[in-house]
C-alpha cells in the first residue's frame, strides 16, 4: 500500500463522525434545551418596574449569575428567614 493510500485511511479512521441529517436550527435548538427544562423547573412570568428591572440586571452581572439564579437565591433566603427551609 503506497504512503498516499495510508495517509487517506489513517485521517479518515481519526476525524470525528457526523450526525446523518440536517443540524437544528437555532429555534429548534432552543425548544428542545426548553423541554429539558421543563423536567426540573417551572416557568414564571412577571412584569416589575422598570428601575427594579435595571437594578436586577446590575446586580446579576455585578454577581455573575442569571436573572433565574438570583431569584432562586431570594425566594431561598426568603424560605430560610421564615424556617421554611427542607
Amino acid at each position: 500500500m503506497s504512503q498516499a493510500e495510508n495517509a487517506v485511511t489513517s485521517s479518515s479512521k481519526t476525524k470525528r463522525q457526523y450526525r446523518k441529517g440536517n443540524p437544528l436550527s437555532a429555534s429548534e435548538r432552543k425548544q428542545a434545551a426548553i423541554a429539558r427544562k421543563r423536567y426540573t423547573h417551572k416557568e414564571v412570568k412577571i412584569f416589575v418596574q422598570n428601575s427594579l428591572k435595571n437594578r436586577l440586571v446590575e446586580m446579576c452581572e455585578a454577581d455573575g449569575v442569571t436573572q433565574a439564579e438570583m431569584i432562586e437565591r431570594w425566594i431561598m433566603l426568603e424560605m430560610e428567614r421564615r424556617n421554611l427551609a427542607s
